[in-house]
C-alpha cells in the first residue's frame, strides 16, 4: 500500500471502519464512568479529498462519495454521516475526518483520548488539530511502543484502535503477538484491529495465529467491495475485535449488508461481501 493515509483516506475500508468505531465507541457510552480511547497509528486527524494526493487515487469515489450521495440509510451511518458533515459546508464534500475525529465527537468531558503517531510532520499536524482539546494527547511515538507505555489505562475501561499501514514485510502475523502481550497489561479492555485483504484464502494462517494465541473471546468482522479471487487489488478489509462489547455482531449484521450494498463495485452475494464470526477462548 502506498502509505500516506492522504492517498486513501475516504476510502471502502476507511468508511466500514469507522463505522465500526462508532459502533465501539456508543457501546461504551452506555455507562455513566470514563474510558479511554488509544489510537496507535492516529494519522492527521483529518483530510482535504482536495489535496493532489487525494485527487491522485480518488479513492473515496468508492466510498464516502457514495455513502454521502446514498438515500435513508440506518441510524449508524446517520451517525458517521453526521460527523463527516460536520468537517464539510451544508451539502459538500472536501474533507473527510480521520479516527481521532470520529473518536473526539463522541467523546465526554470525563473520558480521555490518547494518540500516537511516528510519522514526524503528521504527529505535528495531529498535535495542532487538536490543541484546544484538554482531554487529548497527542504524541510523536512509534504506536506498538504506546501499547507497552499506555496500558492499562487509569479508567481500566476503553478502547485500543491498532490501524498501521503494513508497510513491513509479515507485519499483519506479528500482531497477533503484540495483542497477546497488550492483554497481559489490559485484559479486559477493547481491542480493534484494522487489516487489509487480498483473498480470504491468504488470511488463513493470520486467523489461526489468532485463535492458537489469544485468550479472550474475539469477532472477526470483514467487508469486501470486490470478488476476492482477484489477489493484484485490495478486495476488502476485517477488523479483529477482542473483548467484544455485548451484541455488538447482532448491530453489524444489521448494517453491514446496507454498507455491502452501497460500496460493492461488483454483484457480491452478501453472503460473500460480509463475514461476521466469533471466537471463544480456548483458555
Amino acid at each position: 500500500m502506498n502509505y500516506r493515509h492522504t492517498y486513501h483516506a475516504g476510502n471502502f475500508a476507511d468508511v466500514f471502519k469507522h463505522v465500526v468505531l462508532i459502533a465501539l465507541i456508543q457501546s461504551l457510552l452506555q455507562k455513566d464512568t470514563a474510558f479511554c480511547y488509544l489510537e496507535t497509528h492516529a494519522g492527521t486527524g483529518f483530510y482535504d479529498l482536495f489535496s493532489a494526493a487525494a485527487q491522485k487515487s480518488r479513492e473515496f469515489d468508492n466510498g464516502i462519495k457514495k455513502i454521502f450521495a446514498a438515500n435513508y440509510p440506518p441510524a449508524l451511518i446517520q451517525d458517521y454521516l453526521s460527523c463527516v458533515k460536520k468537517l464539510n459546508q451544508p451539502n459538500k464534500l472536501r474533507y473527510y475526518p480521520g479516527s481521532p475525529y470520529f473518536a473526539q465527537q463522541f467523546m465526554r468531558s470525563c473520558d480521555r483520548i490518547v494518540l500516537s503517531e511516528l510519522h514526524l510532520a503528521d504527529a505535528q499536524t495531529l498535535k495542532k488539530n487538536f490543541t484546544r482539546e484538554k482531554n487529548i494527547a497527542v504524541h510523536h511515538q512509534d504506536g506498538y511502543q504506546s501499547l507497552k507505555a499506555f496500558l492499562p489505562p487509569k479508567e481500566r475501561r476503553g478502547l485500543v484502535l491498532i490501524d498501521p499501514p503494513y508497510e513491513k514485510n509479515n507485519e499483519l502475523m506479528s500482531l497477533p503477538q503484540i495483542l497477546a502481550q497488550a492483554l497481559k497489561r489490559w485484559e479486559t479492555g477493547i481491542y480493534a484491529l484494522w487489516y487489509p485483504i487480498k483473498t480470504r484464502q491468504q488470511m488463513m494462517p493470520f486467523y489461526r495465529a489468532l485463535k492458537t494465541t489469544i485468550q479472550r473471546p474475539f469477532l472477526t468482522v470483514e467487508l469486501c467491495i470486490h470478488f476476492d479471487e482477484i489477489a493484484t487489488q485490495l478486495n476488502g478489509s476485517g477488523i479483529v475485535i477482542i473483548n467484544p462489547p455485548w451484541q455488538l455482531d447482532q448491530q453489524l449484521e444489521n448494517v453491514l449488508p446496507w454498507l455491502s450494498s452501497t460500496l460493492s463495485c461488483s454483484a457480491l452475494q452478501a453472503e460473500k461481501s460480509v463475514k461476521i464470526e466469533r471466537w471463544e477462548s480456548s483458555r
